[in-house]
């Protein structure tokens, strides 16, 4: 914001503050007593399709109230639009239809302001539905101006960090979180429909788990140890499989810390999954038809656009493996090379990635994969058979215990989904866990510490399983053709202001 206008904003504020004072004094500010009956949205569907002459038949008085948008002041007759919830409606002022002080004071309110007011409906000769007011009431004086022509406003951060003022002008905001409302409300009946149970696990964790990645820690006070917020549900829910639900789910909030980008939040919303006796082929189809009918359901279509690409969600989704995307990707790289720790050691300097010394064939690969293809793979497709080295939760393949049957989903270039057959061999995983707590003390800030009581529950017996996790923010941003995923989040993570 220039000098200049904040001063004219810093104008306006003292203005309005002025004209808050006088209702203060006069004792009317900020009144609590105003009953609505009907909102902008609802009278529009009943009534647009009326002519003014069955509406006038009817004679239907409504009780309304919003916020101010627009206002025409026409001597005898003013206009105004409020907006609630639903949508906006017209207000059809006239001076000798209210008092003429309410009148005169109606002049002096300021867009941004909250009204209430009571009327029939009725049509203007332009054909707009409106109410023809009787009573008019200022409920909440607005004391900060609103932003002039906000669809021309270029200050992506500003929006951000006021999603409240752009909530109030941006109609596409409030269609983005309604559809993003709605996602969650489907992908629960989707779930429901199939026996799973919705259940809620602890969002603090004396071990963090279920996911490669550096947690966020605090203190619990009460009990003077650090804890850490919930890197994923995962071993939680597996502990409920051991308990005998055995297709459970929940809709949870994670923590990463890890860095901010156009994918990624500290926080973010994971829908995560378990079937026992399921195996990844399940989940594989679940997860297909479960994209491809958010599609159908929010968009009514499942062909969907995306920053300027079309992606067909009604085809069979492609399946492919890491290493055959890898061999397509880099020649020379046959089967001699492709688990060989010094010559994948060798092509990851000549594409500039920095490795350290630990890492073996596995990690090697997908690091890769990361840099040369996953940001190719347009899809929808599936990359399946990830090395173990990286899945350290998941189950070897029985045929090729390099690799694990685990899946991940790419749209656009992005993970949208990541499944597997869920590790239940509780000697094995314990094996894996003391490998993961080495990297941990070798410097791997991202390792996974050693969770004695999820060994101690598969010692009880979990049965064979598959699991799966959907990111929601992704999702959502597909849905909506979002480019970043702070436009999806009410509240992203940013930075300070000013820093």
């Amino acid at each position: 914001m220039d000098e200049r206008t904040e001063q004219d904003e810093n104008r306006l504020i003292t203005e309005r503050r002025e004209k808050l004072g006088k209702l203060r004094t006069a004792g009317i500010a900020f009144p609590n007593d105003f009953r609505r009956d009907a909102v902008a949205g609802e009278l529009h569907a009943a009534y647009d399709e009326h002519t003014n002459e069955s509406l006038e038949a009817e004679g239907r008085v409504v009780h309304v109230a919003g916020r101010m948008m627009s206002k025409r002041v026409m001597g005898k007759v003013s206009f105004a639009n409020i907006q609630d919830r639903s949508g906006q409606i017209q207000l059809f002022i006239e001076r000798d239809r209210i008092s003429p002080e309410v009148y005169q004071e109606f002049k002096g309110w300021d867009l941004g302001d909250i009204v209430g007011a009571s009327g029939v409906l009725f049509k203007t000769k332009t054909g707009e539905l409106s109410v023809r007011l009787d009573k008019l009431r200022l409920l909440v004086k607005s004391l900060r101006p609103m932003p002039e022509k906000w669809h021309g406003i270029t200050d992506h951060e500003l929006r951000l960090r006021q999603r409240y003022v752009d909530l109030i002008v941006n109609e596409q905001s409030r269609k983005i979180f309604a559809m993003r409302t709605e996602l969650i409300r489907f992908l629960r009946s989707f779930l429901d429909a199939l026996d799973f149970t919705e259940v809620e696990t602890p969002m603090m964790h004396p071990i963090p788990g279920g996911a490669i990645a550096r947690p966020f820690v605090t203190h619990h006070n009460a009990l003077g140890m650090d804890m850490y917020l919930r890197i994923a549900p995962e071993l939680y829910l597996k502990r409920l499989l051991v308990g005998g639900i055995e297709r459970v789910y929940e809709i949870n909030r994670s923590f990463r810390n890890e860095g901010l980008s156009t994918q990624h939040n500290p926080e973010f919303t994971m829908l995560e999954l378990y079937q026992a006796y399921g195996r990844p082929e399940d989940l594989i189809h679940i997860t297909q038809t479960l994209i491809r009918e958010s599609a159908r359901t929010l968009l009514g279509r499942a062909v969907i656009d995306y920053q300027g690409k079309q992606y067909d969600l009604e085809q069979p989704f492609a399946v492919t493996t890491i290493e055959a995307a890898l061999r397509e990707r880099i020649s020379g790289l046959d089967d001699a090379t492709i688990r060989d720790d010094e010559a994948l050691r060798g092509l990851c300097r000549q594409q500039g990635i920095e490795v350290k010394p630990e890492y073996r064939a596995g990690k090697l690969q997908i690091e890769l994969f990361e840099k040369l293809v996953e940001k190719e793979l347009e899809g929808p497709i599936f990359m399946t058979q990830y090395p173990a080295e990286v899945s350290p939760l998941a189950r070897a393949n029985d045929a090729d215990p390099f690799v694990t049957d685990r899946f991940e989903l790419f749209i656009a270039g992005r993970e949208i989904a990541n499944g597997f057959a869920e590790l239940n061999d509780p000697e094995d995983q314990a094996a894996r866990f003391h490998a993961q707590a080495q990297a941990k003390a070798d410097g791997d800030e991202e390792a996974m510490f050693f969770d004695a009581d999820y060994i101690r529950a598969l010692e009880y017996g979990m049965p064979p399983a598959a699991g799966l996790g959907i990111g929601i923010d992704r999702l959502v941003m597909l849905l909506t053709d979002s480019s970043s995923i702070r436009d999806v989040l009410l509240f992203p993570q940013m930075k300070p202001e000013g820093d």
